[in-house]
């Protein structure tokens, strides 16, 4: 069940991974040992999500693989040109409505204006938030703002989307309804996606595979391929296959706490 990264192909046609971490370590400055010997791979199609125990590096990982960090050894392979982020925080800017502020990367990334608006327009269609394009952050709820951060990016075409805990300050309800339009997208557009979260039935209900890493200095200990086809319907939660495939990776991350 240990994690390491393998090839993927097509018959004899090698697939390259949209991000791989290769022997990646990381001690900060102040001594802090968050990462070591980091060994993974996310190939396009795939949904890898990781949990850990808190302050496991999951965190650092996704810094570094957003090119924010660098490692202190190792090498991390990605296409920093074709990313995309949705964090704990939407980061919206608050003078700016809906529309503005899911055009801002096409605007920064040099889009023609009316490219960049039917594009806007179309991603704001995909997210459900329609009729609300002229509204400001302040006047939306919770989870339209993850929404409208998750439109911002999906403007650009990212090959590989990074999203760090993006719904963990959400109600359940809303962090369920949320997951289930997440996927709808993933199925849609086809994106890579590393998706960092501490709720373990999150984790299975999204992903194609779920990585466990241990306390910290993190490391992968555990790799779950995940066998649900896709579309999932929301019952899939209370599944006794699904029930006992999240104890598997509970009984993996308990252990990953010694």
């Amino acid at each position: 069940m240990t994690a390491v990264a393998g090839s993927h192909s097509i018959g004899d046609i090698p697939i390259l991974a949209a991000l791989k971490f290769d022997n990646v370590s990381m001690t900060y400055p102040d001594g802090t040992f968050a990462l070591d010997s980091t060994n993974f791979e996310v190939h396009p199609g795939e949904f890898v999500t990781i949990v850990g125990p808190s302050g496991c590096g999951k965190s650092t990982l996704q810094r570094i693989a957003s090119g924010l960090s660098k490692p202190s050894t190792g090498t991390v392979t990605v296409d920093h040109d074709s990313l995309g982020y949705v964090f704990q925080d939407a980061t919206l800017l608050q003078w700016r409505t809906v529309r503005k502020n899911i055009e801002l990367l096409a605007e920064l990334n040099g889009v023609p204006k009316a490219e960049r608006q039917a594009k806007a327009q179309e991603t704001i269609d995909l997210v459900g938030l329609n009729g609300f394009e002229s509204k400001y952050p302040k006047q939306l709820s919770g989870g339209m703002k993850m929404r409208a951060s998750l439109a911002r990016s999906l403007v650009l075409d990212p090959k590989l989307f990074l999203f760090d805990e993006p719904f963990g300050a959400l109600d359940e309800i809303t962090r369920e309804r949320l997951n289930d339009e997440l996927l709808s997208l993933f199925q849609r557009s086809g994106f890579a996606s590393l998706f960092i979260t501490h709720s373990i039935y999150e984790a299975v209900f999204l992903s194609t595979r779920v990585l466990v890493m241990s306390a910290r200095p993190g490391r992968i200990v555990g790799d779950f391929e995940i066998p649900f086809e896709y579309p999932r319907a929301p019952d899939l939660r209370f599944e006794p296959q699904f029930a006992e495939l999240s104890g598997r990776v509970s009984h993996a991350l308990r252990g990953a706490h010694s």
